[in-house]
């Protein structure tokens, strides 16, 4: 029980309670010995690795990791909380990379609509290992479901948007081709990005003087803090459910948003929710992302 410790987006799933090293131990042991579901697989060094899962609420709980020894005897490594998605999406070029610290992994794929790669926390590690056995483990295409835990959020008015004119909905669609352009090494189109986000930087600068900058930034999907994995994010929100930790009986919110053309879902402690979530209105907040891998045959 040595790396069991308090992990900051517990109260996400419904544990704001706890709050000393004991009460975490005795939280993960609970989950260690009570799990509903358990995957395992052999590790790089040799050995039989588990997942457990203990379910709380609906697609969000506990998630222990350890390995059985040569005695079948299980020792737990860590424990986390997690949370899965209900929204897909296909990501090109998935690379999952191990973290030094333990044997925890990170997914790495780039999104057309960032412009930039996104990078989350992997959600089923074993189903990894037996794909990288078994089959191919070299960049490939895969379905991703995105989640975010948020420790910290509030709700916002929507901004009135007229609606897309072709104009618009053809610029759009160009900056995507220019951005995939970029990224192959195309200089013009690299220019020429440089030169439109000069322009909107400016734009910018002019507007903030006389409006508040929620009013002119509709949604955004920023890297945020030293953790990779870790995102100051502001987006519509699609839909909203009021789950129910069957322990605690605390009130957690899922939201699924959608921020710079990225939908997923989004679950935060009532009690860390400034705001009345409803369709239509924006959250704010920071979240941890994590993704659970769909993995082709093929790999």
């Amino acid at each position: 029980m040595g790396g069991i410790h308090l992990h900051r987006y517990l109260r996400a799933v419904g544990f704001s309670n706890i709050q000393k090293r004991e009460e975490v131990e005795a939280l993960a042991r609970f989950a260690c010995e009570c799990y509903q579901t358990e995957e395992t697989a052999v590790n790089a060094e040799g050995e039989d690795y588990s997942e457990r899962r203990k379910e709380f609420a609906e697609h969000m709980g506990l998630l222990v990791r350890g390995t059985y020894d040569d005695n079948d005897k299980y020792w737990m490594d860590y424990c986390i909380p997690y949370f899965t998605g209900n929204v897909e999406r296909l990501y090109e070029d998935l690379e999952i990379e191990r973290h030094a610290e333990k044997e925890s992994y990170s997914g790495l794929c780039d999104d057309i609509n960032l412009g930039a790669s996104l990078i989350f926390y992997l959600q089923n590690v074993t189903e990894y290992f037996n794909k990288k056995r078994y089959g191919r483990s070299e960049k490939n295409v895969a379905r991703v479901a995105l989640s975010g835990l948020s420790v910290e959020g509030k709700i916002l008015f929507p901004v009135y948007q007229k609606m897309p004119v072709m104009s618009e909905i053809k610029a759009s669609q160009e900056r995507k081709k220019m951005l995939q352009a970029a990224r192959d090494g195309d200089e013009d189109a690299i220019e020429n990005l440089t030169l439109e986000d000069m322009d909107t930087y400016t734009m910018i600068s002019k507007r903030i003087e006389n409006e508040d900058i929620l009013s002119i930034v509709m949604s955004h999907f920023m890297p945020c803090g030293v953790e990779c994995d870790q995102y100051n994010v502001m987006g519509d929100i699609l839909n909203v459910e009021l789950r129910e930790n069957n322990q605690t009986k605390e009130k957690i919110y899922v939201m699924t948003i959608e921020a710079n053309g990225i939908i997923l879902d989004v679950c935060i402690n009532q009690q860390d929710l400034v705001g009345e979530p409803a369709v239509g209105r924006r959250f704010r907040g920071i979240i941890w992302l994590q993704g659970l891998v769909h993995f082709e045959e093929k790999w």
